[in-house]
């Protein structure tokens, strides 16, 4: 699968196809055109190089009904659309997805700040972040090809604990 910003034609065609998730357009640029692998970022290059960066966001509070948590959930995943997976109980949930980031930092500023920005929209539980896990791709795939790191996040959705 070829990476590009979601809908743009491939080179050469007029077609759309599916992509994989968006990295943005300073991403591409710096991409190999032969073998698809990221080029380290020259001197002199304005864009800061985009990276994807797996976050695990772990909140926790007092109980509430689990329908109430469920549907909150599903309708953070439906306003955030690259959740991964969410897993909750009465008084705690976990949060998994992937972020478009400069650095680590970025990734983690946005990653505290979704909780409490959907906490009203998407009618979410009056919980604190309790845990927040930041790592680069490459750190994700090598713990799941190790055995040591966490289960890929699959089944994606909304599942109880």
């Amino acid at each position: 699968m070829r990476r590009a910003r979601p809908g743009a034609p491939p080179r050469g065609a007029g077609e759309r196809t599916l992509t994989s998730v968006g990295t943005g357009a300073g991403f591409e640029a710096r991409q190999d055109e032969a073998s698809g692998e990221q080029r380290p970022q020259k001197p002199g290059d304005d864009a800061p190089l985009s990276k994807l960066w797996h976050i695990t966001l772990s909140v926790s509070g007092g109980a509430a009904p689990l329908r109430e948590v469920r549907r909150g959930l599903e309708q953070l995943a439906h306003d955030h659309p690259f959740l991964l997976t969410s897993r909750y109980a009465d008084d705690h949930a976990e949060i998994r997805y992937w972020e478009e980031a400069r650095d680590l930092h970025d990734a983690a500023a946005v990653a505290l700040r979704l909780w409490g920005e959907h906490r009203s929209t998407s009618k979410l539980p009056p919980w604190e972040i309790v845990g927040l896990e930041v790592i680069d791709r490459e750190t994700y795939h090598l713990r799941i090809a190790e055995g040591y790191g966490p289960p890929p996040a699959a089944p994606v959705g909304v599942h109880p604990f």
